[in-house]
């Protein structure tokens, strides 16, 4: 048999095999692949720079938080005439009377009283404030505020 290049082979077990890696931590080469722990380069996608580009358009989707929500509830208006509707001469008028009528929602926000109509009976208010106006008509009607 004639020696040529063609005939030459390596020896068993002279190559040297190629890495395997990500194939189970009994290969010694998984979980980090290889790759090292931390930093951005060990990360899934951590070489690409395009990846931004494509998030750009949904976040322009999401609307901006604007505003400020004050932690105090506003006060629940009640008018005159509403007042005058629900209530019946020489009643003590208090937050929980008028969520029983179904006037206010909640109790513990405060409740406002506006002059708005006439009032013509005669109430006795507790536990709500009133404008100006809304007292002169109330003290006007013979009713009366108290705090």
């Amino acid at each position: 048999m004639a020696i040529g290049a063609h005939t030459i082979s390596k020896a068993f077990g002279s190559a040297r095999q190629k890495k395997r890696v990500g194939r189970g931590n009994g290969s010694q080469k998984g979980t980090t692949a290889a790759r090292g722990t931390k930093g951005q380069r060990a990360r899934s996608g951590g070489k690409s720079r395009t990846a931004v580009r494509g998030m750009k358009q949904s976040l322009l989707k999401v609307p901006k938080l604007r505003g400020f929500t004050s932690m105090h509830p506003k006060a629940q208006a009640v008018s005159l005439r509403t007042l005058n509707r629900v209530a019946e001469e020489h009643v003590l008028v208090t937050p929980s009377f008028l969520k029983s009528k179904s006037v206010i929602k909640n109790i513990s926000h405060p409740v406002k009283i506006v002059a708005g109509g006439t009032l013509t009976k005669n109430v006795t208010l507790q536990g709500c404030v009133a404008t100006k106006a809304a007292t002169a008509a109330i003290e006007q009607a013979g009713g009366s505020l108290r705090f």
